[in-house]
């Protein structure tokens, strides 16, 4: 395992947060959520019958399921509390408790309610379901954190070549979510990516914005638009380093950084890249994955109010496993 993989795992078994895995008998998940109680990563949550779960973990030859806090949607105490809640928020949007009920049926929305009523610290799904399932339930009910109008999603890429980033460390953003932000969304992604560099891949966020223009080399809208959001992020978040626009091999080769902004302290040493719009950030992330052969550690999803992490329906056990940290991780607050 990846030293910084180690880390995100210990952090975990130190705070011990509570996951809800609403994906509750889908097999990779029922191995992760297998793997987490046995290893202490974090208090496993699933969502569905006893019965049910305890037949399919018997079926996988899994030995530790029953450590798991097992909810049924349809008896949990709190059930009629978490439909008034319900109601309360989406009043304007005309829910009604029919609808309300239904959608609580739903394992999605049930976790979502878990976290937002406090009984669970963070989510973990996306095996079985598609993005947009997975985030529907979390911008209706835990919406977006203070300060942030956007939610993106940043990968972790762990290159062999340790000659880039910070020893071979990188992250990218946003490869997952906003098609075309603007350049205050832009700037947010930015803010919110730093964090994550600081706060999960452990390391001193040095943030290029990126375009396919150096400091003023091309004129055009769209290198407008990054230059806008560097200003602005640098503005948000002092305590962080950005600067842009860079195009990509002036953010991370030092030659091309010095010849082509001298000026910079980041061009040539960057170990953030924020990509223009959607497109570009997740053909570069796959680019890396397959031809640089370097470990996609994501999508870790930025912005909302609360942890809930998405994953691709063709992810590992093991892409879970580690998911369960970085949410547990971002929970506490890493």
């Amino acid at each position: 395992m990846h030293p910084l993989l180690e880390t995100i795992h210990r952090n975990a078994q130190n705070h011990y947060k509570r996951i809800v895995l609403p994906e509750s008998l889908e097999p990779r998940t029922m191995k992760a959520a297998d793997y987490a109680l046995a290893n202490n990563l974090a208090e496993i949550i699933l969502i569905g019958e006893h019965d049910n779960i305890f037949r399919k973990a018997q079926e996988l030859g899994l030995q530790n399921i029953g450590n798991a806090t097992i909810i049924n949607p349809k008896t949990y105490e709190k059930r009629h509390a978490f439909i008034e809640e319900m109601l309360t928020m989406r009043a304007g949007k005309g829910l009604t408790r029919e609808e309300a009920e239904k959608q609580l049926d739903n394992p999605l929305y049930f976790a979502v309610m878990l976290i937002k009523c406090k009984d669970a610290d963070g989510e973990v799904a996306g095996a079985d379901n598609a993005t947009a399932n997975v985030l529907r339930p979390a911008f209706q009910y835990i919406k977006t954190a203070p300060n942030m109008s956007v939610v993106s999603g940043a990968f972790i890429m762990l290159l062999p070549d340790h000659e880039f980033g910070d020893n071979g460390t990188m992250v990218f953003a946003d490869c997952a979510v906003h098609p075309e932000p603007n350049d205050k969304q832009l700037a947010e992604i930015a803010v919110a990516t730093a964090k994550t560099a600081s706060d999960i891949a452990n390391i001193e966020p040095r943030v290029a914005l990126l375009s396919f223009s150096t400091k003023g080399s091309a004129q055009h809208p769209m290198v407008d638009k990054v230059v806008s959001a560097v200003k602005l992020a640098q503005t948000t978040a002092p305590q962080f380093q950005f600067d842009g626009e860079l195009q990509a091999d002036a953010a991370i080769i030092p030659a091309i950084g010095q010849k082509k902004a001298p000026e910079s302290t980041i061009a040539g040493h960057a170990n953030v890249l924020v990509f223009p719009d959607l497109q570009s950030g997740n053909i570069a992330y796959k680019l890396v994955q397959r031809l640089a052969h370097a470990e996609a550690i994501g999508p870790i999803l930025q912005g909302l109010a609360a942890p809930i992490n998405d994953l691709s329906r063709g992810c590992s056990v093991d892409d879970i496993i580690n998911m369960i940290a970085i949410t547990a991780n971002q929970a506490a607050g890493l």
